[in-house]
């Protein structure tokens, strides 16, 4: 059986905005939420990026539902040491329902220190030997390691988890979905993308979580909605690993005049029809995801928890 989560994207709400939106998805009866860690928007229009750890603290105080990051990147901007610290702690102020999404990151968010933006398989080493460090760590035992990434020096999380935290591994191709069984505890992709899913069951996923997540744009204007999605998340459309490995905002603006207003308009569920939402989000259980979870784009917040509480979600 499916669930149905809400997706909270940092990029385009501020903070105050992210929390109320998860009040509004319990009370439209969304089950659990999802919420984005970057560094910068995607581009300057979208506007917000907010420290995610913060944002996540203050979610555990507003409502009772279970948060996954979709996704952190554990490797560059942050050690993975901090991250297991910064994930520990949500796990605790959450009691327990906090999993831990990560993926091999974008240029955008994790070339701010100057680095040099590793290759693919670099980045999934490093992703590797980082999910390895963690899984130490929230264990609350002293730990060293000496890797080829990473050095931990004698260093214990007095506030550990209780249990197993669970982490989920993003993956967008076959190699990737593939590292993401061997060492996650379940599997994060975009699209209801089956072939991926079989290379994820394939590769040691066999039982193990598939988490999705799409977006959306309910409105009684469609066209006045694809306007909006076009202008504000262009960047979802991107072909290839231009989203992993453009440094800037400015430079997804650039990538993004590729965009057209038609391309949106065929890839992206906008208007009120109920029933396209309900097969856009169907598509994902059918394709074997245990959860989902919609983001809506845009100011319509209230309209769209109205929708979905009435409309969409008792159809699914």
């Amino acid at each position: 059986m499916t669930d149905y989560g809400y997706f909270l994207a940092s990029e385009e709400f501020t903070p105050g905005e992210l929390i109320d939106q998860a009040r509004l998805a319990q009370r439209a009866g969304f089950t659990r939420l999802a919420i984005s860690d970057h560094f910068h928007p995607w581009n300057d229009a979208q506007g917000n990026s907010a420290f995610v750890w913060s944002v996540i603290g203050a979610l555990s105080q507003a409502v009772d539902l279970p948060v996954t990051t979709l996704v952190t990147c554990p490797t560059v901007r942050l050690h993975p040491a901090v991250t297991a610290q910064a994930a520990a702690t949500s796990s605790v102020l959450l009691g327990g329902r906090f999993a831990l999404g990560v993926g091999t990151g974008e240029a955008l968010n994790e070339h701010v220190h100057g680095d040099a933006w590793p290759s693919f398989d670099d980045r999934a080493e490093m992703l590797d030997e980082a999910v390895e460090v963690m899984r130490e760590l929230f264990t609350g035992e002293l730990v060293s390691h000496r890797g080829r990434h990473y050095t931990v020096d004698n260093a214990r999380l007095y506030t550990a988890p209780e249990g197993r935290l669970p982490v989920y591994v993003s993956a967008f191709g076959p190699k990737a979905a593939e590292l993401a069984g061997r060492i996650g505890d379940g599997f994060v992709t975009m699209a209801p993308d089956t072939d991926l899913v079989g290379a994820f069951r394939e590769n040691g996923g066999a039982g193990k979580k598939v988490v999705g997540g799409v977006k959306v744009c309910w409105s009684g204007d469609r066209d006045e909605a694809v306007d909006l999605v076009h202008r504000l998340w262009p960047s979802e459309l991107l072909p290839g690993e231009l989203a992993q490995v453009l440094p800037t905002p400015a430079h997804f603006e650039q990538a993004s005049e590729l965009v057209t207003r038609e391309m949106v308009a065929d890839a992206v569920t906008c208007g009120d029809e109920a029933e396209e939402h309900v097969e856009t989000v169907r598509a994902y259980a059918r394709a074997g995801f245990d959860e989902v979870y919609v983001g809506q784009i845009g100011p319509a917040q209230e309209s769209f928890f109205e929708a979905y509480r009435e409309r969409v979600l008792p159809a699914l």
